[in-house]
């Protein structure tokens, strides 16, 4: 993958939905069609600048599983798996 966000920006790899529950349910695949909230970071961004114009360094770290909002960023593939490129901002926390 050579893909490098720019900025502040994220590419976090999209979580696979379950599809069975903790009490053992299988869920069939139009039982949700919303993306998840979860995923994995590929690659960061090397940070917004201030008004200074101090390069402002990112919080999240390759690897990192965070949580974003649910209709943040813009979904791209990349080698067969879908990715979500996202700003910092919009990520809501790390797992």
């Amino acid at each position: 993958m050579n893909v490098t966000p720019l900025g502040n920006r994220v590419l976090v790899e999209l979580a696979t939905q379950e599809t069975k529950t903790k009490g053992g349910i299988f869920l069939p695949e139009t039982a949700s069609k919303d993306r998840p909230n979860r995923g994995k970071v590929v690659a960061v961004g090397a940070g917004a600048r201030n008004k200074k114009g101090i390069l402002v360094p990112m919080q999240v770290k390759v690897g990192s599983n965070v949580v974003y909002a649910q209709y943040a960023g813009d979904e791209i593939e990349i080698e067969g798996k879908k990715h979500l490129l996202i700003k910092e901002d919009e990520i809501l926390a790390i797992e």
